[in-house]
């Protein structure tokens, strides 16, 4: 019995011998998404380390952004006009510094800048608080003009309107290709772009998150022009990509009534202040006089 227990599993491992191994299993590979990011491969002793090109760095923005010639309307933009003491130019300032005071309490760098009613001044506040910002040094900012039922940005700016959001929204143009670049430095806008038909249903397709998702690392601040609040839904859209409500209000002319509905449109999270725009010089005599008072001392 022995003899035949010892003849089988000397067969047994004859065949184990003699059978092919099998081969291991190919690796899987998952595809990279375009949404992953890049990881840099290990450098070895004496290599040259990787370099990646992001298509959405500064280097990008700068070589793509059109430098063109603007033309500013000098009685609306303050601060293209050559004379920092004009009047309204302290108020901006004074609104710079209240925004930076609030971002230490709220990561804030989109602003969406409207009003309740139409020629209250919001395209005017839009403007000139981009320029004040980028007076300040090493400041980068880019004014969307997102008003694309009655654009203005692009006449007091005295450029052109497009291309512009309305050709980025239609996937018609990609983000650089809409960018202007102006005489101040580190001022970027985006107009309005072709004329819709649609805007309402334009501005709600989503690409405007995208656009804000893809380019905000490389701006302090993104302000945002809307259409007013209370006759079309369009700027409580646009404020669903946005960190922050801005609302103007124009002195002795928007009903009360109004602002409050206007005011209803956004979360209460959302709006950081409310600016009163067109008030009357005897409104404020001592501010005035200070701040008038305090450039002449400076200069002696």
């Amino acid at each position: 019995m022995s003899r035949i227990h010892e003849a089988l599993k000397k067969a047994e491992q004859e065949r184990a011998g003699t059978q092919p191994i099998a081969p291991e299993p190919p690796p899987v590979v998952t595809p990279m998404t375009e949404t992953e990011p890049l990881a840099a491969l290990p450098v070895m002793a004496g290599s040259a380390a990787p370099v990646f090109s992001s298509p959405f760095g500064l280097d990008a923005l700068l070589a793509r952004s059109a430098r063109t010639e603007w033309k500013p309307d000098g009685s609306t933009m303050l601060f293209m006009n050559g004379d920092d003491t004009a009047r309204g130019t302290e108020e901006f300032r004074t609104l710079r510094s209240r925004l930076y005071t609030f971002r230490e309490k709220m990561a804030v760098k989109t602003l969406l800048v409207t009003s309740a009613l139409p020629k209250e001044g919001k395209s005017f506040m839009s403007a000139n608080l981009a320029q004040v910002m980028v007076r300040q040094h090493g400041r980068r900012v880019l004014l969307i003009d997102g008003d694309l039922r009655g654009p203005r940005l692009h006449l007091m700016l005295g450029t052109t309107a497009g291309p512009g959001l309305a050709d980025y929204l239609q996937g018609k143009a990609d983000e650089f290709s809409i960018m202007q670049r102006g005489p101040q430095e580190n001022l970027f806008f985006i107009p309005s772009g072709a004329a819709v038909e649609n805007p309402a249903e334009l501005v709600g397709n989503g690409r405007l998150k995208l656009l804000v998702q893809r380019i905000e690392p490389l701006f302090d601040w993104i302000i945002v022009d809307s259409p007013p609040a209370v006759p079309v839904s369009d700027a409580s859209v646009l404020a669903k990509a946005c960190d922050a409500v801005l609302m103007v209000v124009r002195s002795e002319s928007t009903p009360a009534d109004v602002a409050r509905k206007a005011r209803q449109e956004f979360p209460d999270q959302m709006l950081v202040g409310v600016v009163l725009n067109g008030t009357r010089d005897e409104a404020m005599p001592y501010a005035r006089y200070y701040y008038e008072t305090y450039q002449k001392d400076s200069k002696t």
